[in-house]
């Protein structure tokens, strides 16, 4: 009897028992068993402490517009794990993806018991999972993202077309190292010879890093800044009127549903990879299809508006830079309001440093649990928050959520809900969007 997808993925979950594993040995091994799935797909490999998973997003809405049948690799999921997996924007299927697993449990299991074989992780097994899908459906560019740092991440054992770096902050310490250059390093190796590597901007520390390894390898750099602008003309709740030029061709202006200063970035770096893609590889894409891409893209949970009334914004940052960026929207979107913070984080996170980028903006704090073991306990939060001079409360997300809302709405304030993308799983799921967040 075939398994339920429910069956199947208790199997690969409770692969998270293998931990995290850094190299690509098991990996390798995994994909030479199933024939190589990875080999012969044209891929874009995206990698960066922030904004990779917009850019990633930003560039298959593009491609697909394009006219290309698009696979796109993603972590961590809100929902469902099948948002990890899409082909043209839909999510992999419940029936193909409980097939697919039982194809790939039976070459781990094997991968493992050969000499010297490892447990396969969780990530392996998903990224393996994700190369033969592709390869099944034939699809013409993948769009991947790395899961944590670059040059030992399961997803680095391809040749890309091109390989993205969004930017460069302290992340993952006790994996990627203790300081910005070790981690622009990690980063930074997923750059491949001759490959040209297209980047954000990055600090005076971590530039030169990704310079010399760009030389070493001989593969060309392309700074998104030096060859591409985009202006903001507009912003509101709805998304943001920009107008987009680069050296070579004027997009004019477009609505991106994405809001933020920092996707002005991220949309300058989608830009930039698109143009390497059509010069440098022969992909057709035209700039009616980037204008049509960047103003279909979806990316939940991410500077996502769930309310008007009171404002309430769901966002995904976990660290001091993603904070930052939070409060640069907030400061933008509802300037000289109070605002209300619903915040749970991993234990593994810089609390404090999360805390003081949003300290400046935020008059009350709930601090919730999380869904997983890694949970940060909201009695530790609420003394860190204490730290900071905000009034504090713990409480469940759902009774937070209610009190956020009820106390916005009596100061004529907005409600701000971040700390991990496990926090913005649940809320939306609280929110009723229990199916697939993109079909």
């Amino acid at each position: 009897m075939t398994p339920t997808v429910t069956e199947s993925l208790s199997r690969l979950y409770r692969l998270h028992a293998a931990g995290i594993k850094f190299g690509l040995e098991t990996e390798r091994a995994l994909l030479e068993r199933l024939g190589h799935p990875e080999q012969g797909l044209g891929i874009i490999h995206v990698a960066g402490t922030n904004g990779k998973g917009s850019v990633c997003s930003m560039l298959e809405a593009v491609l697909r517009r394009s006219g290309l049948k698009t696979g796109l690799y993603t972590s961590p999921h809100l929902i469902r794990f099948n948002e990890r997996i899409r082909i043209n924007g839909r999510c992999i299927s419940d029936e193909t993806l409980a097939a697919l697993i039982s194809r790939v449990d039976e070459q781990a299991r094997g991968a493992t018991a050969r000499p010297g074989g490892q447990e396969v992780t969780f990530f392996e097994f998903a990224t393996a999972l994700a190369f033969e899908f592709f390869k099944q459906e034939h699809v013409d560019i993948v769009v991947l993202e790395t899961g944590m740092g670059g040059r030992l991440d399961a997803t680095n054992v391809i040749t890309p077309l091109i390989s993205v770096i969004t930017g460069v902050s302290l992340e993952h310490t006790d994996y990627l190292g203790k300081d910005l250059q070790s981690i622009a390093a990690e980063k930074g190796g997923i750059i491949k010879p001759g490959r040209p590597v297209v980047i954000g901007p990055l600090a005076e520390e971590t530039l030169p890093v990704i310079q010399r390894l760009a030389q070493e390898r001989q593969a060309r750099l392309i700074q998104a800044r030096d060859v591409v602008s985009v202006k903001r003309k507009s912003q509101n709740l709805d998304g943001q009127q920009v107008s987009v030029e680069s050296d070579s061709t004027s997009y004019g202006g477009l609505r991106c549903p994405l809001i933020g200063r920092h996707q002005l970035e991220n949309m300058g770096i989608a830009v930039a990879a698109l143009e390497v893609l059509r010069d440098e590889c022969g992909l057709r894409v035209a700039p009616r299809a980037v204008k049509e891409g960047l103003e279909i893209v979806r990316w939940p949970g991410r500077c996502q508006v769930l309310s008007k009334e009171p404002v309430t914004l769901l966002d995904g940052a976990h660290n001091p830079e993603g904070a930052h960026i939070l409060s640069q929207v907030l400061h933008e979107l509802v300037k000289g309001q109070p605002v209300g913070l619903v915040a749970g984080l991993c234990a593994d996170k810089d609390l404090a440093g999360f805390l003081r980028a949003l300290a400046g903006r935020i008059r009350r704090v709930w601090a919730v649990p999380l869904r997983t073991e890694r949970s940060l306990p909201p009695a530790a939060m609420a003394a860190q928050a204490k730290v900071v001079g905000c009034p504090v409360t713990t409480s469940s997300v759902p009774d937070a959520l209610r009190e956020a809302a009820a106390w916005a709405t009596a100061n004529r304030g907005a409600v701000c809900i971040a700390g991990s993308l496990y926090l913005a799983g649940e809320v939306l799921e609280l929110n009723g969007q229990t199916e697939s967040l993109f079909d």
